[in-house]
């Protein structure tokens, strides 16, 4: 189900790319204590946990899993923001950390892309062995909320009850090529210098061979880092086939669970048109669109001092609903 959504953007925030960067550096200093929790993977790498408490296994509160965005973290502000909610609601917050986006470089030359769902299903199934007495729940931001899909796609017997997708970059083409346009190309740069960052050391460590240091310096978009990097490493034919095979438009229908997709017209991260299903989707997915919001914003409130994180209300009024 398309329907439009109720957000309304602050009045001194109603430019995309203002809604976007102000989401982050208004929440710059916020701080959230978290439990680490290293799980060993069955390929012999690893991924860390970030948990707002450590149940034990007896425990029946409702376990809320995160899966953040490209080169994210538990310092991320969406992160930040929606593992205090649901500390504050009573529930249990864990923030399931990609390959290598930890702070800790994991131990293969392949860390994570749009499509992998191989963690995110290893962690689900030891979830539902560990805590057999709760509700689980699904919450993907961004790069997060593609894996997110294709996870629910491909493993429909998942244990999660419902899922939120926010801002993902469900056509990974288009979105490519929006975020090498205008001011978006700022948050480009940005983030294709964490990925050569990230690259270079595991290329210093000798995890990565066969990549030529002076062409990847010259790497200036995401197409190219995915054509250069992510595609060959993750056995791609290129980034193109990569795109194809790892955007989640394409499998939405596949979903069985309950999902809420949430994404903003005006993101500058995704192409709106190619972003938006064209078909009528089963009435368990709702597609929600806000006309303002930027990538990951949805900032509301009169009042510039005390802001109101939209996404911070609606994400745990539609995990009540399924409670």
């Amino acid at each position: 189900m398309l329907t439009k959504s109720h957000f309304k953007a602050a009045w001194w925030l109603t430019n995309t790319h203002f809604q976007t960067i102000a989401a982050k550096w208004l929440r710059r200093k916020e701080k959230l204590n978290t439990i680490v929790e290293t799980i060993e993977l069955p390929d012999g790498d690893f991924i860390d946990l970030a948990w707002t408490h450590l149940p034990d296994t007896r425990n029946n509160k409702p376990i809320v899993v995160i899966l953040h965005g490209l080169e994210g973290s538990v310092n991320s502000h969406y992160v930040k923001g929606m593992l205090a909610t649901i500390k504050q609601r009573g529930w249990v917050g864990v923030l399931m950390h990609f390959r290598g986006c930890s702070g800790r470089m994991n131990r293969q030359a392949a860390a994570y892309h749009s499509g992998d769902t191989r963690d995110i299903a290893y962690l689900g199934t030891l979830l539902k062995e560990r805590y057999q007495s709760c509700a689980f729940f699904l919450i993907g931001f961004s790069l997060g909320g593609n894996v997110a899909t294709r996870y629910l796609a491909q493993y429909p017997e998942n244990p999660f009850t419902a899922t939120c997708i926010v801002c993902a970059p469900l056509h990974l083409a288009s979105c490519s090529q929006r975020i090498n346009k205008g001011f978006s190309k700022v948050y480009q740069k940005y983030l294709v210098k964490m990925l050569k960052d990230s690259t270079r050391l595991k290329i210093k460590s000798q995890l990565i061979t066969g990549i030529c240091p002076e062409k990847l310096n010259k790497i200036k978009t995401i197409w190219d880092f995915d054509q250069m990097i992510t595609a060959p490493l993750n056995g791609f034919k290129s980034a193109g086939d990569y795109y194809q095979q790892a955007s989640g438009l394409t499998v939405l229908q596949k979903i069985k669970q309950h999902c809420l997709i949430i994404h903003a017209a005006d993101d500058p991260f995704l192409n709106h048109q190619s972003i938006i299903f064209k078909e009528p989707l089963p009435k368990h997915i709702t597609f929600e669109v806000t006309t303002r919001g930027g990538h990951v914003g949805f900032i509301s409130g009169n009042n510039p001092l005390k802001p109101t994180y939209w996404l911070e209300q609606r994400i745990p009024k539609f995990i009540e609903q399924h409670l």
